[in-house]
């Protein structure tokens, strides 16, 4: 799990991440998000509306972490939700976590 963290720090310095509900729900919308990150201690509503806003957009999207640790990971305070930009990226992620399963 520190890989998943470490790299997502690297992508946030890279600025290949969109962190925060809103900028990620505008990023989605926009077409620009290739995975979002999903808190697992995220509330019932939040992980409902991202996990049905990326699989309408045909999306992945993953379950992972806790707000805090995602936060520190980025250098940001609490985040329930973060967009991966970068197709690079996203699949290191997405593989890191499909491992850890």
């Amino acid at each position: 799990m520190t890989k998943l963290y470490s790299y997502l720090g690297l992508a946030q310095r890279a600025g290949k991440l969109v962190s925060g509900e809103e900028a990620v729900e505008a990023a989605v919308r926009r077409g620009r998000v290739r995975l979002v990150i999903i808190a697992a201690d995220a509330s019932s509503n939040t992980k409902a509306k991202f996990s049905n806003m990326a699989g309408h957009r045909r999306i992945d999207y993953v379950l992972v972490g806790d707000k805090d640790t995602l936060g520190k990971a980025i250098g940001k305070p609490q985040r329930a939700v973060i967009g991966v930009v970068d197709r690079g990226f996203a699949s290191l992620i997405r593989g890191l976590v499909e491992e850890k399963n």
